[in-house]
């Protein structure tokens, strides 16, 4: 549907140039423009006790880098539409917008254009908003939200108290990942493939700070089991997220570490049974503790390995000069993989460290490695190394010539062409088999044995079941001056105090020098740095960080309910009625960073007593790029279209719904202008079609609009054919394309039937019935025309309060319908039966048709395939 110039309102053009009434959007828009920002009411909520449905339609928030483009226009387009369509049905509508406002491009813009952040920022915002209204988009602006001001990021600083009291808020020295150009921390979200989200050509490095977490991993649990609950969210995202969270079940085993004072020998020595019966060795104090998802294959365990900043793997450096330069050639390995993104293809090193631990189940001494692709944020940095059924661990096992030993067999080894067993291919990692060379677990299941050894373990005190998760703590300290101050104050005496909620907002300072110096801007600040404790009442220091962005993000929708609440930050009965949102739309590329923490917040919310609900959104919708020149639009790449120009051009209406037309919305739509022009001249046909009849329509107003011509009933069976295909498209797969594409069709139709008009085939009642609905079924996708048009017709009053047009089956079904008649795939005939006939119907009546009969002449048919309502193929010999 992307090449507009094959569509159908490309119709001869013939009637177009002798009509004196010429379409101008300039002129049409914004006189509506005013006349709809005159009006406070129009997008306004109504009041829960109205009676009505609520509809909750949601575009994700921008940030305001001070122009839109054609990505933007996309998103806000296909929310608009619905919005106005739930409008014409009859809901209560919150549909609202606001601005992510603080963040990184706005700080580095001040240092680049010594322009203070709150000043360009704002500047921003009033310059899109200005853009929106142009492009007509349906906002309630009564409640907009702004996170860069203090009405809104005081709630933030006050949430931030609520998770520290529920110690969900911690702080702690930890290994971050720390971008260069930012001069922050980032989240482990926010680094793709080793390079920072922001800056794709930018290494990230490791650094340890102390560091601001929400102790995100408590829902860790919750948020993969309630992926299963919202089934109105695109699957890819689900699994998206879920793989994030990375849920693992198993195991943890302590293996104990012989000490070296009492080894027996180098040579790997046998026990009997649990980890005291290794006769003769003595243990250290110490453990190391593993995670497997795979306990039934620990006979197999042929060594031990650590992460280079295992707590361990620094005990035996320490001791050892020889081994602490090795260790650190490990870690100089891992940090070098990190900077080009392939820590997880690193080529395998290792290093033994001369000590030994104990399998707690076999009692056998295993060799201790250190080894350059073990992770120390991974798990528990150590594993038990299985090369007979491990990909990872039979690679290192070969290049450094470690004991393979095979303990799990496939359930069926027997080669049906000898009868004989067959050892399989290593590594052999197969889920379905059974256990050998496994002690008392011999002849198990592996499911079996994983219960089973699990709780052998535990009742022996060196191991239990255990559920673990990639998933991190979220990291929200962040070194720049452009975000919510952390509200936490750092005494001599006391240690680290909140801030009382009676002095929130802690407010940025404003005109401050701000440079990418160490630290954040703020420490540099004293009139913010130095304070009093609100405990002591001695001096004491602020925390200088700011919130990580994504902290404005997770809970705005909610604060939209009730945005000029000054006492709370939203009403939680207006949070009862609009929520969950009915339906949320923005990019996939948020699919992990923004939405795992919007679900995050709104648990702790619900756990607060602040909702009740515990998903923010019922419906997820993830519209598609807009690609030009084979490329996603966007300024870095210098492929940006400007919305203001293509309005300039062809007016809004036409700008929007090409962005609706050229692509189903959840596919990537490729740019191009001629097919806005294309559509420019479809709402030019548009125009002239209601201007032309517009008078006889007046007149007609209340009269008989039944169909009694044959020329009539084929407007009429058009038109409720239209409305249905839109309604139903509304309803389910959201094909604005196609919708519009019949809206073509149906004018079209229109224009084909003017002569019918001209003779008085069609009663003016009709026409105007006709016309009317037409002008309905435009509303949600052009709306300035519709509103327009809806005028001329003589009506009053928003045209958003206006009821949709109903569909009348009867109405829209055809009498008869033409179906082709292949054989063996080859049309040959095609035949007219009653809309809607049997597939019986179908066969008999193309069996008895003449070209049919003559083309079987000496065949058989083997075989009828019927496509109902669409095709009937005959299989002949």
């Amino acid at each position: 549907m992307s090449d507009i110039g094959n569509t159908p309102e490309t119709a001869p053009q013939a009637e177009e140039t002798s009509r004196e009434t010429r379409y101008n959007p300039a002129e049409i828009e914004p006189r509506w423009q005013e006349r709809w920002a005159a009006d406070t009411e129009l997008y306004a909520i109504e009041p829960a006790a109205s009676g009505k449905p609520k509809y909750y339609v949601l575009e994700m928030l921008p940030y305001p880098s001070g122009k839109l483009h054609m990505g933007h226009v996309r998103n806000y387009s296909i929310g608009d539409a619905l919005a106005r369509y739930q409008w014409m049905n009859g809901y209560n509508v919150l549909h609202p917008m606001g601005w992510d406002a603080f963040g990184l491009p706005a700080e580095n813009a001040a240092i680049k254009n010594n322009t203070p952040p709150r000043e360009w920022t704002l500047s921003n915002i009033a310059a899109m908003k200005e853009q929106m209204a142009r492009l007509g988009l349906s906002y309630d602006w009564q409640n907009e939200v702004t996170t860069c001001l203090p009405d809104y990021y005081r709630w933030n600083q006050w949430f931030f108290l609520r998770m520290y009291e529920k110690g969900l808020a911690y702080r702690k020295q930890s290994k971050v990942n720390w971008c260069p150009q930012c001069a922050t921390v980032l989240a482990n979200e926010q680094v793709i493939n080793g390079y920072c989200w922001r800056h794709e050509d930018q290494l990230v490095e490791q650094r340890d700070l102390e560091q601001w977490f929400f102790r995100i991993t408590n829902y860790a649990q919750e948020l993969v089991d309630g992926l299963d609950q919202l089934e109105g969210w695109p699957e890819k995202v689900r699994t998206m997220q879920r793989n994030w969270i990375g849920r693992s079940e198993g195991a943890e085993v302590e293996f104990g570490i012989e000490d070296a004072s009492s080894a027996p020998g180098d040579e790997p020595r046998k026990g009997t049974s649990v980890l005291p019966a290794l006769e003769g060795v003595k243990l250290l104090q110490e453990k190391i503790t593993v995670f497997t998802t795979r306990i039934d294959t620990i006979y197999g365990a042929t060594s031990v390995q650590l992460a280079p900043e295992h707590p361990v793997a620094k005990q035996f450096a320490a001791a050892d000069a020889e081994l602490a330069a090795s260790v650190e050639n490990l870690i100089a390995q891992q940090a070098l993989a990190r900077e080009v993104g392939d820590i997880g293809n690193i080529e395998k090193h290792g290093v033994f460290t001369g000590h030994y631990a104990v399998n707690p189940f076999s009692g056998e001494r295993l060799p201790i490695w250190v080894a350059n692709y073990i992770l120390a944020d991974y798990g528990t940095g150590a594993i038990m190394s299985v090369p007979a059924h491990d990909e990872r661990d039979y690679e290192f096992a070969q290049k450094y010539g470690l004991e393979v030993r095979i303990v799990i067999l496939p359930r069926r080894v027997t080669d049906p062409s000898t009868g004989k067993e067959e050892e399989p291919m290593l590594p052999y990692t197969a889920e379905d088999s059974l256990l050998i060379n496994s002690g008392e677990f011999n002849t198990l299941g592996n499911e079996e044995a994983q219960h089973k050894m699990a709780a052998f373990a535990d009742e022996h005190g060196f191991g239990r079941a255990k559920v673990t998760f990639r998933l991190k703590d979220w990291g929200v300290s962040r070194q720049r001056y452009w975000g919510t101050p952390i509200p936490m104050i750092y005494c001599a005496k006391d240690g680290i105090v909140p801030v009382p909620d009676d002095q929130l907002p802690v407010l940025l300072p404003e005109n401050i020098a701000i440079t990418q110096q160490n630290g954040s801007p703020l420490s540099h600040v004293p009139e913010f740095l130095n304070t009093t404790c609100p405990k002591c009442g001695g001096p004491a220091r602020r925390e200088t960080d700011t919130m990580d962005t994504f902290v404005d993000s997770s809970w705005y929708f909610y604060r939209y309910t009730s945005a000029k609440d000054a006492t709370a930050p939203f009403d939680s009965n207006a949070v009862d009625y609009w929520f969950p949102i009915d339906q949320y739309i923005g990019g996939v590329e948020h699919a992990i960073l923004h939405l795992i923490y919007s679900r995050f917040w709104t648990k702790v919310m619900r756990d607060l007593g602040l909702i009740k609900n515990s998903e923010p959104a019922e419906r997820l919708f993830t519209q598609g790029m807009v690609i030009k020149d084979g490329a996603k639009m966007s300024k870095s790449k210098g492929n940006v279209i400007s919305p203001d120009e293509m309005i300039g051009r062809y007016g809004a209406d036409a700008t929007r719904a090409y962005a609706l037309f050229a692509a189903p919305p959840d596919r990537d739509l490729d740019w191009q202008e001629n097919g806005v022009a294309g559509v420019s001249r479809f709402l030019g046909r548009v125009y002239r079609l209601v201007m032309q009849y517009a008078e006889r329509a007046r007149a007609a107003r209340g009269g008989d609009a039944t169909a009694t011509t044959p020329a009539a009933q084929a407007i009429q069976r058009k038109l409720h054919q239209t409305i249905r295909k839109i309604t139903e498209d509304f309803a389910g797969r959201w094909h604005f394309n196609t919708c519009i594409a019949a809206i073509m069709e149906l004018v079209n139709a229109l224009y084909a039937a003017e002569p019918a008009i001209a003779a008085g085939e069609v009663s003016d009642a009709v026409l105007r019935d006709a016309l009317e609905k037409l002008v309905l079924l435009l509303a949600p996708f052009a709306p300035y025309l519709a509103c327009e048009l809806w005028e001329q017709l003589g009506e009053s009053g928003a045209i958003l309060r206006v009821s949709w047009p109903k569909y009348d089956e009867a109405l829209a079904r055809e009498d008869e319908a033409e179906i082709p008649v292949q054989i063996n795939g080859k049309l040959r005939s095609v035949i007219r039966v009653a809309a809607g006939a049997s597939q019986e119907t179908l066969r008999d009546v193309a069996l008895a048709d003449e070209k049919v009969q003559a083309s079987l002449a000496g065949r058989t048919v083997a075989k009828v395939i019927i496509v109902p309502n669409k095709m009937v193929n005959l299989v002949v010999k």
